[in-house]
């Protein structure tokens, strides 16, 4: 049963594009179609290599795939009702399900539309049709629209990475020597810089270029004051608690698992924070969750994941190589792992997760700590709703924790919970744009074992 069949006493609705001047509105409005546009121009550049590649049979599936996405474009921006799914993929029921079950609760197949729909709902279900518009249209099936952007994001990013690697293999030296608070300060630093490694999202900017081009550890103490809630102390005492006395009389640490959201160097500062976390023992393995296809413009795929690690691998900088070379070796020898699910590209809130999902739930719940990046992953855990923002986020989660948990997001969507009174009003008047420009950022903790 879907989150949003309960009549469950207090809960929101969702946001949509009802609401005329809402960010879901003009997202829905403009920034929909635009990366629609850029997409449907990224097949069309590529119609060269796809008549080397596959011949005649190459520029027929680009013509045929560009049509079917001028065709949603037009659906978009006309308002039309969502359509079921035709691809026969693993996840096509699941997409059809949720779709009658929005007709249900509307009353009507109508009332299923672009901008009537719960945002998070049609956001998502674009993403997904576009990968139905490729995979419909053999031999290109598995063309990834967003690869450039996300690979000009990376090199546009050198120098930011080469920081992140030097500050990273700097500290690897003399990790035997570091005292506790030492390691926690280091870690509250690759934490943040995980934290504001989300800022580049090039779903928000349309697909505009959107690189980091400094050094974010430089920038750590000036970007403090923009941290709205920081849990970053239970984040620690969670990896600390999950320490366990082992073998002859060694310490074993516990497992975390990162739920990924942008390639480029935001997966950079993820794969430095996992790092540390092995190197010093802080944790014993790292499980990092990513899309099966490509999603929200610049996502983490599996390639995406193992395109990055061979380019710190082949990097022209010390520091650069020998970290790829050792993310390589972590990979190889199971203490890194890479993980996808449908899940992951659906449009459910979380807390659906344990009903639709229940071996992805079951694999959470072996983590000891699970890290959710950015912004979707923040929007789904909350379920995308209309909340008060003084509302706990252990409420937004609404039952959703198979293991202690914390979001790591900017925000740049109008849902956030978890703040002190009188705050949001007063960030509101200071900047009214706070919700949804990438500037303000949260640790967000909570463990389903001790009410926080």
């Amino acid at each position: 049963m879907m989150a949003a069949d309960r009549a469950a006493h207090g809960v929101p609705p969702s946001l949509s594009a009802k609401v005329v001047g809402s960010f879901a509105y003009l997202t829905v409005k403009d920034r929909l179609p635009t990366i629609l546009t850029k997409v449907i121009d990224t097949i069309h550049r590529n119609k060269k290599e796809f008549f080397e590649e596959y011949g005649e049979e190459g520029v027929q599936a680009e013509k045929a795939a560009i049509s079917l996405l001028s065709k949603m474009r037009n659906e978009l921006q006309t308002d039309k009702p969502a359509l079921a799914l035709s691809d026969g993929l693993e996840d096509t029921d699941s997409w059809n399900q949720y779709l009658l079950r929005q007709q249900s609760l509307q009353g009507d197949e109508d009332s299923v539309s672009w901008f009537k729909s719960p945002w998070l709902y049609m956001e998502c279900y674009m993403y997904r049709r576009i990968q139905e518009a490729l995979w419909l249209n053999p031999p290109i099936s598995d063309f990834d629209v967003f690869h450039e952007g996300k690979t000009q994001s990376f090199f546009e990013s050198q120098q930011a990475v080469m920081a992140c690697c030097t500050y990273l293999e700097g500290l690897k030296k003399n990790m035997e020597e570091l005292s506790e608070t030492q390691l926690y300060e280091h870690f509250l630093k690759l934490l943040q810089v995980s934290l504001w490694g989300n800022k580049c999202d090039l779903s928000i900017s349309a697909g505009q270029a959107n690189s980091q081009k400094i050094s974010p550890i430089d920038s750590l103490t000036s970007l403090r004051p923009f941290i709205l809630v920081d849990g970053s102390n239970s984040v620690w005492s969670t990896v600390i608690s999950a320490q366990r006395p082992g073998q002859s009389g060694k310490t074993t640490a516990g497992r975390v698992d990162i739920v990924l959201d942008n390639a480029g160097f935001e997966l950079v500062t993820d794969l430095v924070l996992a790092d540390f976390l092995v190197s010093s023992g802080l944790a014993r393995e790292i499980h990092f969750h990513g899309k099966t296809i490509p999603w929200f413009v610049s996502d983490v795929t599996a390639k995406d994941f193992q395109w990055t690690i061979r380019q710190i691998m082949a990097a022209n900088h010390m520091w650069m190589s020998k970290s790829g070379v050792q993310w390589q070796n972590y990979v190889r020898e199971g203490m890194w792992s890479y993980h996808d699910h449908p899940f992951w590209t659906q449009p459910h809130e979380f807390c659906d997760m344990a009903a639709d999902a229940p071996d992805l739930y079951a694999t959470l719940q072996e983590a000891d700590l699970v890290l959710f990046k950015g912004d979707l992953n923040y929007r789904k855990l909350t379920g995308d709703r209309d909340w008060d923002h003084t509302v706990g986020f252990d409420t937004a989660l609404r039952g959703f924790g198979p293991a202690p948990l914390c979001s790591l997001r900017t925000l740049k969507a109008n849902v956030q919970v978890g703040l002190q009174p009188g705050q949001a009003e007063k960030l509101s008047a200071q900047d009214p744009d706070w919700m949804t420009s990438g500037k303000y950022a949260v640790i967000q903790f909570y463990s389903p074992h001790s009410e926080q």
